[in-house]
């Protein structure tokens, strides 16, 4: 005769479901990784895992299926790996910023705190109304945002493609710039490598390193975003731009400046 299993001894529906469905490989992620991943479930972010679509030196996301709480289809997950040393150059861009008063020389700390910095970078830009991902929840070094892309496929980067209209996408670009200097942030690694383009329009990405306008480099961040985005046009589509006027235009000294 079968034992019926109490409610209080029963997996959870979302933990049955990681286990089941994401068949994760010994390795792949750490424990705490995955007790973080299972947030996601719980709080119905995400509904399945599926698989890795880009990999980088601090992080790699992957696309999942999207939860009861989420609008659309998709959603990409950022998963910041724990073991990484080049989260140690990352404080350059924490060390000054008023929002991290204390700064721990742990590898752990840092990530937790990189993978926090983008979410909140990510919630001013979506206030500013940039082209950029929205957030939707973060734990840890697990960030969930909207994923840019055509049903299972991420949408290409910037380098990757050909434009029809250089000049508008530049345009969209400078004047989303723009308006994160308005709201006080500053993505401070601006170029055609972070920036994703989706049904013509460009999606700027990757805001972990982003700093609020208080930091003491956040100027120099900002002329160097400027000038890279714009030397990329330079080089690819012979756009040539003033950057001196770029920058006063941006930080609103110079009105009459049209792109």
């Amino acid at each position: 005769m079968a034992t019926r299993v109490g409610k209080k001894k029963r997996p959870s529906r979302e933990k049955h479901m990681l286990k089941e469905q994401l068949v994760i490989e010994e390795g792949v992620f750490d424990r705490r990784s995955i007790m973080r991943i299972e947030k996601l479930f719980t709080h119905k972010i995400i509904s399945r895992l599926l698989f890795l679509i880009a990999k980088g030196k601090e992080a790699d996301v992957y696309l999942a299926d999207a939860g009861e709480e989420v609008h659309g289809d998709h959603v990409a997950v950022k998963i910041f790996r724990i073991e990484t040393s080049s989260f140690y150059s990352r404080v350059d861009y924490m060390i000054g910023d008023p929002r991290f008063p204390k700064i721990k020389r742990s590898t752990f700390w840092i990530v937790n705190e990189w993978c926090k910095k983008e979410y909140g970078n990510l919630k001013i830009a979506s206030h500013a109304k940039v082209h950029a991902p929205e957030p939707y929840y973060f734990n840890g070094n697990v960030l969930a945002l909207e994923f840019i892309g055509n049903g299972e496929n991420v949408a290409p980067q910037l380098k990757n493609i050909v434009l029809d209209e250089p000049e508008k996408v530049l345009k969209t670009i400078l004047s989303d710039v723009k308006k994160l200097y308005q709201h006080e942030l500053v993505h401070a690694d601006l170029s055609e490598y972070n920036i994703l383009m989706h049904d013509g329009t460009p999606y700027i990405i990757d805001f972990g390193q982003a700093v609020i306008d208080k930091h003491p480099n956040a100027m120099m961040f900002l002329k160097r975003d400027i000038y890279n985005i714009t030397n990329y046009f330079r080089r690819k589509y012979q756009i040539r731009t003033d950057v001196e006027e770029v920058y006063q235009y941006v930080i609103g000294k110079n009105s009459t400046y049209s792109l």
